[in-house]
């Protein structure tokens, strides 16, 4: 038998896409900051520790044999108990046996929802700066990110900016509020904005709301799908990630139209299968048992967080921009030696021992391959209170 003739460059090689993708700056910088023992404000791994009755449960349900598939959507209780959380916090109704989803995480919920929406070819606007994976992930797709920078310090909405840049191949506008890098919160205002747009295009809006607990000084949190004609065509994404302190754990959820739902089970199924069984049980408790105090409680304890972190930049000449959400902030990174946001985020790592994310990661460069990051660091302020109050003493000790 004859073998078949090879293409010259072999069947053995990267796809397309690979070869323009790398590891991302959030893990670049965790490992580089795990190889020489320092704190690692980088990756926002929330380290502080979850809530005792969430925990139990997951532990309860192991032992008492729940570690086999649940449905596709997810168990009865946890999608009962996200609808009920959804109607007293978000103020939206959804009917959890058809508007629930229980995902792989919220990077999970955001996939599925890509994959099952939008097609190769089309656009969809990102708001500047922008979390690195959304970008990352419509790419992945082959759906071109179309990024429209907020404006001035308070990343403030541009309307006529982001109507310009709709086009005919236009299908999708990316929220995400509160934001990650910049703890923006989006006001009711901008949202109507954004909306007015959406329906006038006839668009999704895909919004990542995973921070919407971390709210500080008076900010209120507002879901677009609770505006007027939006709930059709919102895919509300959220977890239990960062509320309960259990990165590890990939569990998040969205809310979507009945419309839409079955074609995003089809492909999350596709990719997961289910969430962790044992772990939606854990979830489900939370969400049942943990009081209001609780959640008062995580407002209270990180805009101490982001006091004390942004207090220590100031002194140590990093200007931050005061986040009002989420628990990230930006900080000017001007007088840190390097030639790009890359090099500094390095050598404050090996000047102080406190690992930041480039700003560069959440910004597109322009024609000219200009980046408005390369002066920006990204700080991760959920962190122990003794390792916090140890990155603000060495961020004091630190001269640069």
């Amino acid at each position: 038998m004859r073998s078949p003739t090879l293409s010259p460059a072999g069947n053995l090689r990267l796809s397309e896409l690979a070869p323009h993708f790398v590891q991302s700056e959030i893990r670049a910088m965790t490992v580089a900051c795990t190889e020489v023992d320092g704190i690692n404000m980088a990756q926002g791994v929330c380290d502080t520790d979850p809530p005792h009755p969430v925990v139990e449960a997951a532990i309860s349900a192991i032992r008492s044999g729940h570690n086999i598939y649940t449905r596709m959507d997810g168990i009865v209780s946890l999608r009962e108990a996200i609808a009920q959380k959804f109607s007293s916090f978000n103020h939206l109704k959804v009917d959890p046996h058809s508007q629930v989803f229980v995902t792989s995480g919220a990077t999970g919920a955001m996939y599925a929802s890509l994959l099952a929406l939008l097609n190769a070819g089309d656009e969809c606007v990102v708001l500047e700066p922008f979390y690195g994976y959304h970008v990352s992930t419509l790419k992945s797709m082959r759906i071109l990110p179309v990024v429209v920078p907020l404006a001035g310090p308070d990343f403030g909405l541009d309307v006529e900016r982001l109507r310009a840049a709709i086009t005919p191949r236009t299908r999708a506008i990316i929220i995400n509020s509160p934001s990650n890098p910049s703890g923006k919160v989006f006001s009711r205002t901008e949202l109507e904005a954004i909306a007015e747009v959406a329906i006038e295009f006839d668009l999704f809006v895909f919004t990542d709301e995973m921070y919407e607990y971390f709210i500080y000084d008076g900010a209120e949190h507002i879901s677009i799908a609770t505006l007027p004609r939006m709930a059709e065509r919102t895919i509300t994404i959220s977890g239990f990630s960062k509320t309960f302190s259990v990165t590890g754990w990939r569990l998040g959820y969205l809310a979507a139209s009945e419309r839409w739902l079955p074609a995003i089970g089809y492909f999350h199924d596709l990719l997961y299968v289910c969430a962790p069984s044992p772990l939606q049980h854990g979830a489900a408790a939370g969400l049942l048992q943990l009081p209001q105090s609780f959640y008062n409680g995580l407002t209270a304890e990180y805009q101490a967080k982001r006091d004390l972190i942004c207090a220590a930049l100031k002194r140590a000449e990093l200007t931050p921009s005061i986040p009002t959400g989420a628990y990230y902030v930006l900080a000017d990174a001007t007088r840190i030696p390097g030639a790009d946001a890359k090099q500094k985020a390095r050598r404050l790592l090996a000047d102080a021992g406190i690992a930041a994310v480039a700003g560069s990661a959440f910004f597109a460069s322009d024609a000219a391959g200009v980046n408005p990051g390369e002066n920006l660091l990204r700080f991760c302020f959920a962190k122990k209170d003794d390792e916090l109050a140890e990155a603000c003493r060495r961020l004091d000790a630190y001269r640069g």
